[in-house]
């Protein structure tokens, strides 16, 4: 398709990226023949993440629930495209395509037609009917028994995924949903990715898109689990696949998914039957935008939580990753995924939780950010200065120990240590954590030749040269920070033809500065002994001991 062909000026073709985050959803209009982005617009959703009690009512939720509200997920549409056309001043007519990426796994339940449950009345206030967030944990005893169940029957789809099925994906969410409310199950003819969900919504067409499925929902080698396997896990949960799953044929990366509907154009203001890209995870689509779809480009991908992505040529099996898809991230190669629970997040809770008001005064006066403040503080100390070690585990180990019951570590502690410098030692943990990743990839034959960081974290210098001094390798940063809505938006421009293929487009649309941090010999010497003994700590908590111990007391209590 000639981008130009409904064009009174050829280079004007535009089009819509919308990067659905954590907390908020954000759109960004791009011109399709450079990747300028020329206007963005952002909407905070209403209910934000549902943690404690459901919206509107009394029920509270259990410990390590983490739910959201669909209507946020629509109004974001309404709310950003428009204000994102404007922004930019371009027109409607110049759009040609749109696309959007989720965090994943966001999973919902809906019925056949897509009204997610949480939407009938009889069903509001039920909190297995309302969609589960990525970092919805709940799903941890069942994440577990899926995991001895396939080891116990040599299942070869387990490999695949490190070893581990994560409390995050689709299978433990549903199986907590069968076995804590059979009714809302049964009423369950769809469970589906908030990525798909949210494509449906645009194009009134069901799909479903490559990357969640092999990520997130098991499916491998072109088949989900087996009923046999999954009925031994519970015999109401052998029928899963084919009866709540495998509804559509799956769609890959860069494809259209179907046009704009009248009802989605009336939304956003864009022209209805434009192409609609097939869904994407917030993380993968990134890869594009940075330039990192070439095999051995490691994207990190640094926000609340870090997701680590990256092509390769080959199938390796690596212990703790989140998982290798064919065609995950791109089409034509293995996309592997490994990732941090919490990074952003655990910097946040410091700030929250450790940060005295003289320093809040000061913050203020001078005029900048707590997050400025620790870190102009920290930043002149000599590497090892504080004598701390953390663990970067207070919203668990994705990877590569794959278990969201661990909890976080603060070692070497006095009564002299000072905010910022534990500030600095939870900076320092999540690196050390990367590091065990990017090890584990190469000792396993899968070579990391660059890394990329994207992400809003990207802005803090002081880490990112901290990363390339503990991983011992420079760091390259993605131009963009709108990452995901930029790669969402290269994705539509292929899906609308302006592209023959993802890579092209992002040769064209994606722009990346390479080697931007240097590592330092002398600080990486220092920190390797930090590592070393990052590692103590890694190896002596992270089975099944006291951390496990605290958690299990913890939510006894909490009953």
């Amino acid at each position: 398709m000639d981008v130009n062909a409904n064009k009174s000026h050829p280079d004007d073709a535009c089009v819509v990226g919308v990067d659905y985050g954590t907390l908020s959803a954000r759109a960004v209009v791009v011109r399709v023949a450079d990747g300028a982005e020329l206007g963005t617009a952002v909407h905070e959703y209403a209910n934000g993440v549902i943690e404690t009690t459901l919206p509107g009512g009394e029920r509270r939720l259990p410990p390590d629930w983490a739910l959201q509200d669909p209507e946020d997920w629509r109004e974001s549409l309404r709310r950003t495209v428009p204000a994102a056309l404007a922004d930019a001043g371009v027109a409607a007519g110049q759009v040609i395509g749109i696309a959007t990426d989720f965090t994943a796994c966001t999973v919902l339940p809906s019925t056949a037609d897509g009204t997610p449950l949480c939407e009938l009345p009889d069903l509001t206030a039920r909190p297995h009917a309302w969609p589960k967030l990525w970092k919805h944990h709940a799903a941890q005893p069942q994440a577990d028994r899926i995991n001895a169940l396939a080891h116990e029957r040599g299942e070869k789809w387990i490999s695949r995924y490190g070893g581990k099925i994560s409390s995050e994906w689709e299978f433990a969410k549903a199986l907590q949903v069968l076995e804590e409310d059979p009714e809302v199950y049964a009423r369950t003819q769809r469970w589906i990715e908030a990525a798909d969900w949210i494509v449906w919504e645009l194009t009134g067409v069901e799909s479903r898109n490559a990357c969640t499925a092999g990520y997130k929902g098991i499916f491998q080698d072109g088949a989900y689990p087996s009923a046999e396997y999954l009925g031994a896990l519970n015999p109401q949960f052998a029928d899963f696949p084919p009866t709540r799953l495998a509804t559509k044929p799956l769609s890959a990366l860069g494809t259209p998914a179907g046009t704009l509907s009248k009802k989605a154009a009336e939304w956003t203001g864009l022209p209805e039957g434009i192409a609609v890209a097939i869904g994407n995870v917030d993380a993968h689509v990134t890869a594009p935008a940075a330039r990192a779809v070439e095999n051995g480009r490691m994207l990190a991908i640094m926000g609340t939580s870090t997701c680590h992505v990256m092509n390769g040529a080959t199938l390796a099996e690596v212990p703790g990753m989140c998982g290798v898809v064919d065609g995950g991230i791109s089409v034509g190669a293995y996309g592997y995924e490994a990732g941090q629970s919490a990074v952003g997040d655990i910097f946040a809770w410091w700030l929250r939780t450790g940060v005295p008001a003289e320093y809040q005064a000061e913050a203020a006066e001078r005029g900048e950010s707590l997050h400025d403040l620790l870190t102009r503080k920290c930043a002149g100390q000599p590497v090892g200065g504080h004598g701390l070690v953390a663990l970067d585990w207070m919203g668990g180990n994705r990877s590569v120990l794959v278990d969201h019951d661990l909890s976080g570590i603060v070692a070497g502690l006095t009564l002299a240590t000072r905010p910022e410098e534990i500030y600095r030692a939870l900076l320092e943990a999540t690196a050390f954590g990367t590091r065990v990743i990017v090890e584990t990839f190469e000792n396993a034959g899968v070579p990391v030749e660059e890394f990329v960081v994207a992400g809003g974290l990207k802005r803090n210098a002081f880490l990112m040269q901290l990363y390339a001094d503990i991983l011992r390798r420079p760091v390259s940063v993605a131009v963009s920070d709108q990452g995901p809505a930029l790669g969402s938006a290269i994705h539509a421009a292929v899906a609308a033809g302006a592209y023959p293929d993802v890579r092209t487009a992002a040769e064209s649309m994606g722009a990346v500065e390479r080697g931007a941090y240097q590592p330092d010999p002398q600080r990486a010497n220092v920190y390797d002994a930090l590592y070393a003994e990052y590692r103590v700590l890694h190896d002596t908590f992270g089975g099944q001991g006291m951390l496990h111990r605290l958690r299990r007391l913890r939510n006894e209590a909490l009953r």
